[in-house]
C-alpha cells in the first residue's frame, strides 16, 4: 500500500472520535457555518501535517536507519494504544468568540492547536520518517482528517450515534499496530 491510501486510511480511523472531531463537532453546533468550518479545517491540517511531515523527514536523514526503525516502530504502538483511550473536549477549546478572526479564522486557529501533539500529528511525523514521499504522507493525512471531520460537520449527531467508535478505534489500533511489526521487522524495504 502506498505512502497515500495507508497515510489516508490510518489518520482517517485515528481521528473518529478524537478530540479534533469532537472540535469540528462543536464549532458546527455552535456557529452553523459549515463551509467556512471545513476551510479552517483544511487551512489548519496542511500546516500543521506539513510540519509535522517535514519533522518526519528530518529525524529521517539525522537518525540512523536501526535506530530509526525502533523509534517508529515505537511511535507506531504508541499510536495504536492512544487510538484506544477516548478522547475529551475541553469547553475552553470551543468558546473562543468569532470576533475579527471570523468562523474560518477561529476554526483554523483552534483546529492548529487542538492538533499539536495529537495521535494524528505523531502518527504524521512516524508516516513520514517511513516513507520518503513526503508529499503523499500529507496529502494522505489531510484528506484522512477531511474524511473524518467534514462528515461530524454536515451531519454530527446523527454520525455520533451510528458508528460504533469502540470498533473504529480498534481497527485503527490494529493498522497502527501493524505499521509497528512491519516497520520493526523491516519489510518491503522500508528505510
Amino acid at each position: 500500500m502506498d505512502a497515500f491510501l495507508l497515510s489516508t486510511l490510518a489518520v482517517t480511523l485515528a481521528e473518529i472520535g478524537d478530540k479534533t472531531q469532537l472540535l469540528a463537532l462543536m464549532l458546527a453546533v455552535r456557529y452553523r457555518r459549515p463551509w467556512p468550518i471545513v476551510a479552517g479545517i483544511l487551512v489548519a491540517t496542511l500546516v500543521n501535517h506539513t510540519l509535522a511531515a517535514a519533522i518526519g523527514t528530518w529525524v529521517r536523514a539525522m537518525v540512523d536507519p536501526d535506530v530509526l526503525r525502533w523509534i517508529v516502530a515505537a511511535c507506531f504502538f504508541g499510536v495504536a494504544v492512544w487510538t484506544l483511550i477516548p478522547d475529551k473536549l475541553d469547553e475552553d477549546e470551543v468558546k473562543a468568540p468569532i470576533g475579527r478572526f471570523g468562523v474560518f479564522g477561529v476554526t483554523a486557529i483552534a483546529f492548529f492547536l487542538a492538533e499539536m501533539g495529537d495521535k494524528t500529528q505523531i502518527a504524521t511525523v512516524a508516516l513520514a520518517a517511513r516513507y520518503s514521499d513526503i508529499v503523499q504522507v500529507v496529502l494522505g493525512t489531510t484528506f484522512g482528517m477531511m474524511l473524518a471531520n467534514v462528515p461530524a460537520v454536515f451531519l454530527g449527531n446523527k454520525i455520533a450515534r451510528t458508528a460504533s467508535l469502540q470498533w473504529v478505534h480498534g481497527i485503527a489500533a490494529v493498522i497502527f499496530a501493524i505499521l509497528g511489526v512491519v516497520t520493526l521487522l523491516n519489510l518491503g524495504k522500508l528505510f
